[in-house]
């Protein structure tokens, strides 16, 4: 952090263009149908495009704002994360901040996983965001950001593809 006069204040320094990677899609659901997906964590292994998520754990009955559900996780390496659901607006807007155990926790927490649902003609807009401005040492994860982007590619594609499939099968 940068010093900001001699009131003791800081401020972070400009985040990098690349600390917000979004992808949209047009997806020929109805946006309440995208969303109740979305905010089922037991669904998340279904629409992780990145590959890295295995389990939802520790599950609130419901989500909405402030909830926390728990994720293992494996890149590499297992581990856990702890998400905190930061923004719900039903049917239009989702995302949640996880955050590992410690001693991964000195180094790393904070990005946000964003979806953002907007009805058009056709379908909903889905745009996922990954945004690591509120990461607790960006610099550390910036590198993942094209890897970041094939992953939401990937996850925009699954969600599309298990929406399809529930209509077909109604």
């Amino acid at each position: 952090m940068t010093p900001l006069g001699d009131r003791g204040e800081y401020r972070r320094p400009m985040s990098a263009p690349r600390d917000l990677v979004s992808v949209e899609r047009i997806i020929a659901a109805p946006a309440a149908e995208i969303f109740a997906l979305l905010a089922d964590p037991r669904r998340h292994k279904d629409i992780d495009g990145s590959g890295t998520v295995r389990e939802a754990k520790d599950l609130p009955p419901r989500l909405e704002l402030g909830a926390k559900f728990g994720m293992s996780m494996h890149r590499g390496i297992g581990y856990s994360m702890t998400n905190t659901v930061v923004e719900y607006e039903q049917d239009r807007r989702i995302a949640w901040q996880p955050r590992p155990g410690f001693p991964l926790s000195l180094l790393v927490g904070g990005r946000i996983w964003r979806y953002e649902l907007e009805p058009v003609e056709g379908g909903t807009r889905v745009t996922e965001t990954w945004d690591i401005r509120k990461e607790r040492v960006p610099a550390l994860v910036r590198r993942d950001a094209d890897k970041a982007r094939r992953g939401i590619e990937g996850t925009l594609d699954r969600i599309a593809s298990l929406v399809a499939q529930q209509e077909n099968a109604e």
